[in-house]
């Protein structure tokens, strides 16, 4: 009998035997950007979203104009703690863009 292992450890070979790497590497990427905004914009937690990732680039979406520009004025410290976060990926530029619920 194997040892059991942790669910996280086999979704990354279950992702690809499916075909769905790219979506599990974005869904992680997303996370990991979700952790990144609790731990360094506590104040933005709720009022941003991942609306893309790609080509170099990451688009938030804002709640309100005042938490886009937070996001915008700390967005070399976010870029950078984002290519070296576990799941981040290493994007260049951080668009965001207000989006009102």
């Amino acid at each position: 009998m194997r040892p059991p292992r942790r669910l996280g450890e086999l979704l990354p070979g279950m992702a690809t035997a499916l075909g769905l790497e790219d979506e599990f590497r974005l869904a992680r990427a997303m996370a990991s950007w979700q952790r990144l905004i609790e731990e360094r914009v506590p104040a933005a937690v709720g009022a941003t979203e991942v609306l893309e990732i790609g080509h170099g680039t990451i688009v938030v979406g804002a709640r309100e104009p005042i938490v886009a520009q937070e996001i915008r004025l700390r967005s070399a410290e976010l870029l950078d703690a984002f290519r070296t976060a576990p799941g981040g990926l290493a994007v260049r530029e951080l668009k965001v863009v207000v989006r009102r619920h």
